[in-house]
């Protein structure tokens, strides 16, 4: 059903009174200057900047000022707040303020700061609250809500750090290096939020290690979640009062401590986990379990070959639509093949400028899509050929170069 604010309408119509799907005018910057469709089963909004496109349902310059009240007239039709998911891209924090009367079921915030900025959320709630941090722009010093919260923060984690309520759940996501070959990476000084005692980090499958190391200034984790490549997994033993343990995606666990280490765990998940360790974590399980049952949900599922890693994440595409992966991962083997074959750079050189210009009139390649063919050529780099030499890694960044149009 469509249903048209007429001029007639108040600019903000009672709480909670429009649950119909529909397009309504609404003063989000100034006087009627948005319109807002709403879709049938949809609960999320995005709004940002015009450069994201698509991305976002509604531009906003990340500048500008926002009235936030103007959602205060809508509702899920099942009555609850609408929308339930916001997605936001911009400097106006004062979301943390109209949360203290309309709570907000998860906001993810990516702020744009040119100065370093304190914001208080203290009276703020947020049930679930998600922060991603470009490397680039000023420090966000965040006073954290005194309630009940789950709070996740990704990207640049040095440029994040927060003081008051403790979330009851903490997950970090840090932006690391592409390449399992980087050194390892520290996580930075995080302060109050150590005392958290459920943590989760995520990291990719085969990028640049995270050093478990880090983990020495949690003191009171009872529950621990790890997603991805991490190094120093030995320094896990420290962790005692670990009750629920989860690793999954973890392509190296041959430091792993056994399970008996951690006297209190009564909930362990591995999940798509190298097929060496998973094998061993399946016959340490079944040997607890005699000596004391698991009271809460145990398994060890998805082992996985060597090979099994380089064919899902080995290639920079796992993240790119179905369609554009494809086309990536076809122009991706043609390299490889005509590389197999390449006696001299000169062939070499033919190879990668043939695998860059089939991007050059294909729509969809931003920045981060550039990034991704930058490093599959690195890879390709590296693949078998009849040349006697290497082919160095600033040679086929010049071909890249000098092919690409994106």
């Amino acid at each position: 059903m469509i249903k048209m604010l007429s001029n007639d309408n108040p600019a903000h119509p009672p709480d909670g009174s429009i649950s119909e799907d529909g397009r309504y005018p609404i003063d989000l910057t100034g006087p009627r200057s948005h319109t807002l469709v709403i879709r049938p089963g949809v609960g999320s909004l995005s709004i940002g900047p015009s450069q994201l496109g698509k991305k976002a349902d509604l531009h906003v310059a990340p500048d500008a000022p926002i009235d936030w009240n103007v959602f205060d007239a809508f509702a899920t039709p099942a009555g609850s707040p609408w929308p339930r998911f916001l997605y936001y891209t911009g400097s106006d924090a004062s979301f943390f303020d109209w949360a203290q009367k309309r709570p907000i079921e998860e906001m993810t915030w990516a702020p744009i700061l040119v100065a370093d900025t304190l914001v208080n959320a203290s009276q703020s709630n947020l049930h679930g609250l998600h922060i991603e941090l470009d490397p680039s722009g000023g420090h966000l010093n965040l006073k954290l809500p005194k309630r009940n919260f789950r709070l996740s923060v990704s990207g640049a984690l040095s440029r994040f750090s927060a003081t008051g309520g403790m979330p009851s759940s903490l997950t970090l996501a840090p932006h690391a290096g592409r390449r399992k070959s980087d050194a390892p990476l520290l996580l930075p000084d995080l302060g109050e939020l150590h005392q958290v005692t459920c943590l989760t980090l995520k990291n990719a499958p085969l990028g640049q290690p995270i050093s478990l190391e880090c983990l020495h200034r949690f003191p009171n984790l009872n529950s621990l979640s790890l997603w991805g490549n991490f190094c120093d997994v030995d320094s896990l033993a420290c962790h005692t009062g670990l009750k629920s343990l989860e690793l999954r995606f973890m392509p190296d666990l041959g430091e792993l401590p056994p399970l008996n280490v951690w006297p209190l765990l009564d909930r362990f998940i591995a999940f798509n986990v190298e097929e060496t360790a998973g094998k061993r974590l399946k016959q340490q399980m079944k040997t607890r379990a005699k000596n004391r049952p698991w009271t809460g949900y145990a398994s060890v599922s998805q082992l996985r070959k060597s090979e099994w890693w380089t064919t899902e994440f080995g290639r920079p595409f796992s993240s790119w639509p179905k369609r554009l992966a494809k086309q990536a991962n076809e122009a991706y083997d043609d390299a490889q093949a005509s590389l197999a074959q390449a006696r001299s750079f000169a062939d070499a050189e033919a190879a990668i400028t043939a695998f860059t210009v089939r991007f050059n009139t294909l729509k969809g390649i931003e920045t981060v899509e550039r990034e991704d063919l930058g490093e599959a050529v690195w890879q390709l780099r590296q693949s078998d050929h009849l040349i006697g030499q290497p082919i160095t890694e600033e040679m086929a960044q010049r071909w890249f170069d000098e092919a690409r149009d994106y």
